[in-house]
């Protein structure tokens, strides 16, 4: 039998990984994709990997309620180092870990680091009386809140009510969402999931994605529900010839071509391009991949272009928690001004009466309703297309003033919620 100082060996490797992720998180502002992505967990096993991961996105989730429930035990706080264990140590007692291994595994690794062993008796302590204060302590207090530096543009933007449902979205997390390539309630009755509104199938149960079934098949792919509303929304005829420009990770690029479409996908990167022709090759779908800078990429003439433009993603801080701890908005200004040239460049490629849809994975309206608005000041022809949002699944009342399509986590909440996305259909002039 497996002594008690054994088993919280074992569970070390994966605690130890979590602590680093939240540390280069939270102080030296990279992204959980960017250091996995760097080989950050690639030393430990595929258990330990997940394990590891998992309690890192679980803590950023309800970092704010951790922070909450630790200030009475802490005269002031800690270095980062030490708090983070504190952290972490939280999130695992009050979702049911057993103590002694928690409380014995974030002393650990506080004292193995010469600047906070000091700190270890104060850390065995803490941990403990959060231990007797559990899981009813925690239920108690309040959801967590977004950073400071972000929520004060989302409640500007949405008001308290909506930021506070936002917020209770977040908190819970990401279901995950599926496109199907053809048959929603095929796929949805060979995997246990549900039909949503818009025809993409959500699963509520964590499962590992490629040993489902229809994965291999390719009968369908990953693509939140908010997204996969930006193609339903264009809603190409078969033959059409779509640009997707900044097309990578691909989803987009699969339901266009699914439609019958003829797809241009068009992404700066090469690595994820190759992603987006492993899936498409998965799928048995069929696009011209071209891996060109979006500015210098000029062939036009195209019927539709989607203008999936890179931004904030502030829209996916419920599958990203880790977004407003590495970030601090200081990018945000640059990245507003390249959709607003990517618009026009779009414009440039489009035929006479073509469709234009551009979009973001944003909650800010500096990236979708005052960027579209900009674009009618700078293209006074540009019209909207108001009738393309006429779509299952879409209520009427998300259409906003200027003419585009405003989703938002706290949109159906009865199912779990969405993606902040915006998405505006744009028709150029025919002369």
């Amino acid at each position: 039998m497996q002594s008690h100082s054994a088993s919280s060996k074992a569970g070390l490797p994966p605690r130890r990984a979590a602590h680093y992720l939240l540390t280069a998180i939270i102080d030296e502002g990279r992204l959980l994709s960017e250091l996995i992505g760097a080989g950050a967990l690639d030393h430990l096993t595929v258990e330990d990997r997940a394990r590891a991961q998992r309690l890192a996105l679980e803590t950023l989730r309800g970092l704010d309620r951790a922070d909450r429930m630790l200030k009475p035990y802490l005269k002031k706080p800690p270095p980062l180092g030490v708090q983070n264990a504190l952290r972490l140590g939280v999130s695992e007692l009050t979702s049911g870990e057993a103590a002694h291994g928690v409380v014995n595994a974030y002393v650990e690794i506080v004292s193995r680091a010469k600047r906070t062993a000091a700190m270890k008796g104060m850390v065995n302590a803490v941990l403990r009386r959060i231990a007797e204060d559990g899981k009813s302590g925690w239920d108690k207090r309040a959801i967590p809140l977004t950073p400071g530096w972000l929520r004060q543009p989302f409640v500007a933007a949405w008001g308290r009510k909506a930021v506070e449902d936002m917020e209770r979205v977040h908190f819970a997390g990401a279901p995950l969402d599926l496109t199907a390539k053809t048959d929603p309630e095929t796929v949805a009755k060979a995997l246990g999931g549900q039909v949503l509104p818009n025809q993409s199938i959500r699963l509520f149960e964590a499962k590992q994605v490629s040993q489902l079934p229809g994965f291999a098949t390719g009968d369908w792919w990953v693509q939140d529900a908010a997204a996969a509303m930006a193609v339903q929304v264009l809603a190409p005829q078969p033959g059409q010839t779509v640009l997707d420009l900044c097309a990578a990770p691909g989803g987009k690029t699969m339901q266009l071509a699914a439609l019958g479409a003829d797809v241009t996908a068009v992404d700066i990167s090469l690595t994820r391009m190759a992603r987006v022709a492993d899936n498409l090759k998965r799928t048995g779908l069929a696009a011209k991949i071209a891996v060109s800078d979006a500015f210098a990429f000029e062939h036009a003439g195209f019927d539709a272009v989607l203008l999936d433009a890179p931004c904030s993603a502030t829209g996916t801080i419920r599958r990203h928690p880790d977004l407003p701890y590495a970030k601090d908005g200081a990018e945000f200004g640059a990245l507003i001004d390249q959709q607003s040239a990517l618009i026009d460049h779009a414009l440039t490629l489009l035929k006479p009466g073509g469709t234009l849809l551009y979009c973001t994975c944003s909650l800010l309206p500096d990236e979708g309703e005052i960027q579209v608005e900009e674009a009618y000041a700078r293209h006074p022809d540009l019209e909207p297309n108001l009738a393309a949002y006429e779509k299952p699944g879409i209520d009427p009342e998300w259409v906003t003033p200027e003419g585009g399509l405003r989703l938002r986590p706290d949109y159906w909440p009865e199912l779990g919620g969405m993606d902040g996305f915006y998405i505006a259909s744009l028709t150029k002039p025919t002369t």
